[in-house]
């Protein structure tokens, strides 16, 4: 990076917002995820395809410049409807197709995933990794009214969701792993049961995710050893138009759709 663009003691902010209030910072978002994603050999994902740009399901999460003009990493939650299946179906129901199934038992009473965490190089050593993305996702997942959240983690994203209080699904693929999105790379199943009350989260992450719920455009965190200050700005414009049981309405014709293709391939 050149000097004369190197930050220093950045000042940034963490936002959430809703995928198609905002076209323009959902391609940022996809451009910045396919950067990261191709400078560790990982040339196509299902989950950094952009029709989740068009879903009025999903929503984002940027680390962002205060002025907004740049992304310097991100994180999504779907929730499980909308126009299309969540990513974690989207990656495995061709090697696992009961995640079809499993996904719409947890979607009858609101469900989701956090998935398509990425962050810049620019912001290694400050902190800003997968732990605040993944505590963010499921402080703003309460929001929507959605009860459970999967997610399919790579082995370094593991233990900060268990952190978080997720457990392993082990009824899918081998124990809960898979073979994605490389043959020598592995991806976990996990899930979220009890997004509310967070039992089985250890007390730091769920004190923290406690605080961003309470109060989701003030909370801040400053961390003067890496030299740097985030606002959280986590409060999701607009939800006077979500309507979670239309979401689940969609859901259920997904399930529907999943099982036909299922019937056809047998």
């Amino acid at each position: 990076m050149d000097d004369a663009v190197k930050i220093t003691r950045p000042k940034v902010r963490v936002r959430a917002f809703r995928a198609i209030d905002e076209p323009e910072t959902c391609m940022a978002f996809v451009q910045g995820h396919a950067d990261v994603l191709t400078s560790i050999g990982i040339k196509k994902v299902t989950s950094s395809k952009h029709e989740w740009t068009a879903n009025p399901a999903v929503f984002v999460i940027v680390v962002e410049a205060l002025d907004g003009s740049r992304v310097f990493g991100g994180a999504r939650v779907h929730v499980a409807g909308g126009t299309e299946y969540l990513p974690i179906e989207q990656a495995i129901s061709k090697l696992d197709p009961t995640i079809n199934e499993l996904v719409w038992q947890y979607a009858q009473t609101g469900s989701g995933e956090i998935c398509g965490l990425w962050n810049s190089k620019d912001m290694a050593g400050y902190g800003l990794g997968t732990p605040i993305l993944i505590r963010s996702g499921i402080a703003i997942a309460s929001q929507l009214g959605i009860q459970t959240l999967f997610a399919l983690c790579a082995p370094y994203t593991v233990q900060p969701v268990v952190n978080c209080g997720m457990e392993l699904v082990d009824k899918v693929g081998n124990k809960g792993t898979f073979y994605y999105p490389k043959l020598d790379l592995i991806a976990t199943a996990m899930v979220l049961n009890d997004l509310l009350e967070l039992s089985k989260a250890n007390a730091d992450a769920r004190g923290e995710i406690l605080k961003m719920r309470a109060d989701p455009d003030g909370f801040k965190l400053v961390d003067y050893k890496k030299d740097i200050d985030i606002d959280f700005k986590l409060k999701v414009p607009n939800l006077d138009k979500w309507n979670l049981n239309e979401i689940i309405d969609s859901a259920y014709q997904l399930f529907l759709e999943s099982q036909s293709k299922k019937a056809v391939t047998y």
